[in-house]
C-alpha cells in the first residue's frame, strides 16, 4: 500500500493515549496494510503501532523473522508470565537502547483485521514485541520503562539495525 513516515519522539501522537477502534472497515484494513509496508521499509523493526504513523488508534503489526505478518487491533495483555531484563530499541526513539524489564511469555487478545476474535499466546521476542506495541497505544516510550538512567546508551546505525521492536 504505502510507507509512512515513522514519528519520532518528541511528537506529541506518541504520548497520547489511542482510541479504540469501533468500526473495522476499509480504512482500518488500509492503515493495517500501510503499517505492514512501514514496518518492512523500517531497518530492523519487528513491530509497529498507528501513534508511530500518527495515527491515534488502538492497532499493532508485528512480524518475527521468518514469520508472517500479525494485526491487531484493540490488543489487550490478559496475562503476563515472568520478569526478564531485555535490551531495546524503538523506531520511535532512534539512536538510544536500553535496558527494561519485560514479561517472559503474555497473553493478548484483540481482533483481526477481518474482525474475528483473536488470542495470542506470545513468548521470547514476540512477548517482548506486543508488550512494546501495546505500550505504545497506552502513550508509553521503552525509554519510560527504563530504571536506570545509566542503562540507557546510545547506539550507531549499524547496531539500531539489529533489533528495534518498533
Amino acid at each position: 500500500m504505502a510507507v509512512v513516515p515513522i514519528r519520532t519522539f518528541p511528537d506529541p501522537v506518541l504520548r497520547k493515549k489511542a482510541r479504540k477502534v469501533g468500526i473495522i472497515d476499509r480504512s482500518v484494513r488500509k492503515l493495517v496494510a500501510d503499517m505492514i509496508d512501514t514496518m518492512h521499509a523500517a531497518p530492523g523493526g519487528v513491530g509497529l503501532a498507528a501513534p508511530q504513523i500518527g495515527v491515534s488508534l488502538r492497532v499493532i503489526v508485528l512480524e518475527l523473522p521468518d514469520e508472517s505478518p500479525i494485526s491487531l487491533i484493540n490488543p489487550e495483555i490478559v496475562r503476563k508470565g515472568q520478569e526478564i531484563a531485555v535490551d531495546e530499541g524503538c523506531l520511535s526513539v532512534p539512536g538510544l537502547r536500553g535496558e527494561i524489564k519485560r514479561s517472559l511469555t503474555v497473553t493478548v487478545k484483540g481482533l483481526d483485521p477481518d474482525g474475528k476474535p483473536v488470542r495470542l499466546k506470545g513468548e521470547g521476542l514476540l512477548a517482548e514485541a506486543l508488550q512494546h506495541e501495546i505500550d505504545h497505544i497506552h502513550g508509553v516510550l521503552f525509554i519510560d520503562r527504563v530504571e536506570d538512567a545509566n542503562k540507557l546508551y546510545k547506539t550507531t546505525p549499524d547496531t539500531e539495525e539489529a533489533d528495534n521492536a518498533g
